[in-house]
């Protein structure tokens, strides 16, 4: 009679199995990935690193298409330290950045996210790379926008996913707010009346009108201050430790000035860094 129910229970079990091993094999690839992602990335060789390629002077394609600007700069010179042999650069933006680090599309974001409370819930930061600053930007000529009270009612452009979107919609009374997939878009758009005004980092804004002839320019004073910071997915504490003891490296010893100087007007980023709260520093 024992023999008979155990029997039964096999039969019972038998339509369950395919579900049983999917689960075994999804178990076993994830703690495969579990791993801290610096160990991955150099027994790979290659750091996957994500980028807009459209956002310059901080990340763009130069005229062969291969990926160049600040954060391009940054990202080869913290691959050599990490002691990576080459970087991958992948196209991506703001809306897929949290999630291809999660999913493991790439190991690292270099694309100037700012460090947010709700960001650091779905991801892990390094320690800050860069300060920026967001202007509202306008067409040449026009005088009847100088502040965010200007833009009451108004065509308000902005990147998708960025925290200038989420300032747009909570802090601009019956905004018409329009998105775009990077600022390039967004600000060709605003020469060509699409929209009243863009809200774009000042850095930003300013290389693209003179780079390419747009006739727009900033207005007023920065709304805001963004500190950016690198992503990476969460549980990887050695590879923070890594990227943060070669960004401080590069900030003492003059890398980070160098290269902020080449692409920012001649900015000392190492400098705006040092003038943050020890508390922001980390």
């Amino acid at each position: 009679m024992a023999r008979f129910s155990r029997s039964r229970s096999i039969r019972q079990l038998l339509p369950l199995l395919p579900a049983l091993l999917a689960l075994l094999m999804a178990t076993s690839a994830c703690s495969a990935a579990a791993g801290d992602v610096l160990d991955r990335v150099r027994n790979a060789g290659t750091l996957r690193v994500a980028l807009t390629e459209a956002n310059p002077p901080w990340n763009f394609l130069d005229a062969a298409s291969r990926p160049t600007g600040y954060d391009v700069d940054v990202a080869n010179e913290l691959a050599r330290r990490l002691n990576v042999g080459k970087v991958e650069f992948i196209a991506s933006n703001f809306q897929s950045f949290i999630e291809g680090v999660r999913a493991n599309r790439f190991d690292m974001v270099i694309s100037g996210q700012t460090i947010t409370p709700q960001r650091r819930e779905q991801v892990d930061f390094s320690r800050p790379y860069e300060v920026n600053g967001v202007s509202i930007f306008v067409r040449a000529g026009n005088r009847s926008i100088n502040a965010l009270s200007d833009l009451a009612g108004r065509r308000v452009g902005v990147s998708a996913g960025t925290t200038q979107e989420k300032l747009a919609r909570e802090k601009i009374a019956g905004a018409d707010v329009r998105t775009y997939e990077n600022a390039t878009l967004g600000l060709t758009d605003l020469g060509h009346g699409g929209v009243d005004a863009m809200l774009v980092s000042r850095f930003q804004g300013s290389f693209l009108a003179d780079r390419s002839g747009l006739p727009v320019q900033p207005v007023g004073q920065l709304l805001e201050r963004e500190i950016n910071g690198m992503s990476f997915r969460k549980d990887s504490p050695r590879l923070k430790q890594a990227v943060d003891k070669a960004l401080a490296a590069m900030i003492d010893d003059g890398t980070l000035s160098g290269i902020s100087r080449r692409w920012l007007g001649g900015l000392d980023m190492a400098a705006e860094l040092r003038q943050l709260p020890a508390e922001q520093n980390r």
